[in-house]
This record gives structure tokens, sequence and C-alpha cells, in this order.
């Protein structure tokens, strides 16, 4: 697929592919939780999914003001998903942090979208195999601000109307992450937090 009309406009075409050490990530702390989403301890990351720990994720669903949603392409050095499309941004809640915070922080790092508006809670998801064993928060952000994708973490990114993204996903499922397929049949289903 092509960048979506609008692309360049929003900065989200044609990054180059970079390649870091997949280790580079591998000893953050993170909290190890229960199956009811209460901290139980800590780990490294790498340790939390060499054991399967259950563990803390968010994902931001980042719409245009025309209505657009950005996905990106993970880079090739992830050690989940590598090379495959996802949500706009994503990742795990650090040690100590709250979902809330993680979102926000994801947002900057990931795409240099940093705002002073309060994030949508969408829905939640629970800790299963289908997640990575991961308990998620799904948030939506609205910006009209460029998408500044971090080359280290992104290899492509690309705007698209919802249903240009449903025929994508739907032509090629293969190309796009596990839990993304979760979310957005979640999406499409109506449930929603509020």
């Amino acid at each position: 697929m092509g960048c979506a009309r609008g692309a360049e406009r929003h900065g989200g075409c044609g990054l180059s592919h970079v390649r870091l050490p997949v280790a580079v990530t591998a000893e953050e702390v993170l909290d190890v939780v229960d199956e009811g989403d209460v901290v139980v301890g800590t780990a490294t990351r790498g340790e939390i999914h060499r054991r399967g720990h259950r563990h803390r994720s968010v994902h931001v669903l980042v719409y245009d003001p025309a209505g657009q949603i950005y996905v990106q392409r993970r880079s090739w050095t992830k050690d989940c998903s590598p090379g495959l499309w996802d949500t706009s941004a994503a990742g795990h809640v650090d040690h100590g942090e709250t979902y809330a915070a993680a979102a926000r922080r994801e947002l900057a790092e990931e795409l240099g979208v940093e705002s002073s508006a309060p994030l949508q809670l969408l829905f939640a998801l629970a800790a299963a195999p289908a997640t990575g064993n991961e308990f998620v928060r799904v948030y939506r952000a609205l910006t009209s601000a460029p998408i500044v994708p971090d080359p280290n973490e992104i290899i492509d990114g690309r705007w698209l109307e919802p249903a240009a993204l449903e025929r994508w996903l739907s032509s090629e499922p293969a190309t796009f992450t596990r839990t993304f397929h979760l979310i957005w049949r979640q999406l499409q289903s109506g449930a929603t937090a509020g």
C-alpha cells in the first residue's frame, strides 16, 4: 500500500529502516500483576516476557480532525511483532506508572505528540495469551499536530480513513499485530469504557 492521502502532510511516509539491538529495552523494570491487575512485584521486561508474567500496556489510537486514524509499522528490531502494523502508539506501563501517564509518554516518545488535552479511555482488554499476558488499556487522542515518528520504533506510518483501514485489515490480516486485531474488533463493536 502507498501513503494515504495527506500522509506526507502529517509526516507519515518514507521513514528509513533503522536497526537497533533488541536488548536496549529488555532491562526496563515493569510491574508484575495478578489476575485482577493488582501489582504483586516487579521484574525486567525480558524476564516478564520469558516467564509469561501478567503485566500492563497501553495502546493509543490517534485521529486527526478529518477522522483519519494513524497506524504505525513496528520496527524490525522489536522483540514482539517486528515489522507488523499496529495502533498509533503503544508500549508497556513502567513500574509505578499509571496507564494514562504511560499513554501520554508513548505518544510523546513514539510520535512526538504532546498535548494537554485529556486522552479518552475507550476500553480495556484483560490479560490473556492473545494479548501476550498484558492488561491493555486503549485510549483515543485527537490531534492536528504533525506526527514525528521515532525511526527507532517505527519504520512507516499512514493516515487512513477507518473504512480503508478495515478493507486493508480484511485483505491483509497477517500484516497487523494480533493485538491490533483484538483492539479493532472491540472498537468496531462499539463497546467503550464510557
